[in-house]
């Protein structure tokens, strides 16, 4: 599978990277979120929930867990797993249940759950860059996720 880099150069950017990756995701799919903490993971969630047209607060989940937005017949979950210290909370807190074919999970933190995840349709890294702004780096692990690749490195060369 392949993989894109990206240099976003602030706030604004990654928000609008968020929305082009929205129009490309359906039920069933997965994606991932690394990043130290205020690397831009809720931010680029944001962007995406924005474009598929929520409105309302899209804050990080840390402390709830999980941020639940109904767009249509489609469920957007996202996930924040940074205060697990243990992979067993996953099936303590139910979370299997929320990885159905009418939503799409978008989870922070995977590293904390990573063997209890299906593979990730898309696996996304943020890190800091040197000038201020986030370098991501879009991983496509399954044939969905190349597709969402392909259209995300179109729509940012266009």
């Amino acid at each position: 599978m392949s993989t894109l880099k990206l240099h976003l150069a602030d706030a604004t950017v990654t928000t609008r990277t968020g929305a082009r990756l929205a129009a490309h995701l359906h039920g069933g799919m997965l994606l991932t979120l690394r990043g130290e903490l205020g690397s831009g993971k809720t931010t680029l969630v944001r962007g995406l929930l924005r474009a598929r047209g929520v409105s309302g607060p899209v804050k990080s989940p840390t402390y709830a867990l999980v941020e639940h937005y109904p767009v249509s017949s489609l469920y957007f979950y996202h996930f924040d797993f940074y205060r697990f210290t243990d992979p067993d909370e996953w099936e303590s807190a139910g979370m299997s249940e929320y990885f159905r074919r009418d939503a799409v999970c978008i989870v922070e933190w995977p590293e904390r759950v990573e063997e209890r995840l299906p593979v990730p349709d898309l696996a996304l890294s943020l890190s800091y860059a040197s000038d201020g702004g986030r370098d991501l780096v879009a991983e496509a692990c399954t044939v969905e996720g190349e597709r969402c690749l392909t259209a995300l490195a179109a729509s940012t060369t266009a």
